[in-house]
């Protein structure tokens, strides 16, 4: 049987590269996103696009029904839908609040619990991987706190889950980089990017394909004893 593999937020880079690494690994691969731009850069033979707001619930349960009905279930999913909204606190709007947990959050929960009924009766290690954030822990980062909140709030989902299913076999963990080369790079002021990199141990940010090779591990049979763990990516950057 086939392994299947559900990737949110796949049009941008991190889920790109996530989701090639999983093609080159042999899985069907279903990439989801509110908006596509390009598809040309999939391997075309596994791999089917969707679009579609995760915020909203109805829309996910209705997409995971058509991944059933076409796939027959899902091996792994990998919840990377995010984004960071970038104001200070005292100019958050509630509007904005509200966007920033349902894209970061609601998405990651709604499929979830579309998800898991779709991996009970598949064989093996079924995996559930949430893209976090180093910056729902280190609070000398520039993070806004609304999207903090958010990531914090995707872990403790992670670890609920994690024990609630373990003795079905799904293992679910969340991975937290610190600065990652993605367009969220494009929300950030010169200055404050800068920075950021420069307190980097290694002088770098780090690259997509490094936090991708952490979830094509994960999704492997490395990751079949590892479950509710928050697994952060900082180059030991905040080692105390």
């Amino acid at each position: 049987m086939k392994k299947v593999a559900v990737i949110t937020g796949a049009n941008g880079g991190l889920g790109a590269e996530i989701c090639n690494l999983l093609l080159s690994q042999a899985y069907s691969v279903v990439g989801l996103d509110l908006n596509w731009t390009d598809n040309t850069k999939f391997d075309f033979q596994n791999w089917q696009s969707i679009e579609i707001d995760l915020s909203i619930a109805e829309n996910v349960q209705q997409t995971f029904e058509d991944i059933r009905y076409r796939y027959g279930g899902i091996d792994v999913l990998v919840n990377n839908a995010g984004t960071c909204l970038m104001s200070d606190f005292d100019e958050i709007t509630s509007d904005e609040l509200i966007k920033q947990i349902e894209v970061n959050f609601y998405s990651c929960f709604y499929c979830c619990q579309a998800a898991i009924p779709l991996m009970i009766d598949r064989p093996g290690i079924r995996k559930i991987i949430n893209i976090s954030s180093n910056g729902a822990y280190n609070f000398d980062v520039f993070d806004p706190p609304h999207y903090r909140a958010s990531k914090a709030a995707m872990d403790t989902l992670t670890k609920d889950l994690a024990r609630r299913y373990a003795k079905q076999k799904i293992t679910v963990n969340s991975i937290a980089p610190a600065m990652t080369q993605t367009p969220l790079f494009d929300v950030l002021d010169e200055n404050t990017l800068s920075n950021a990199i420069a307190a980097m141990p290694h002088g770098t940010a780090m690259q997509p394909s490094q936090v991708a090779e952490w979830v094509c591990f994960l999704s492997g049979k490395g990751g079949d004893v590892c479950s509710g763990n928050i697994i952060i990516l900082n180059q030991g950057r905040d080692v105390r």
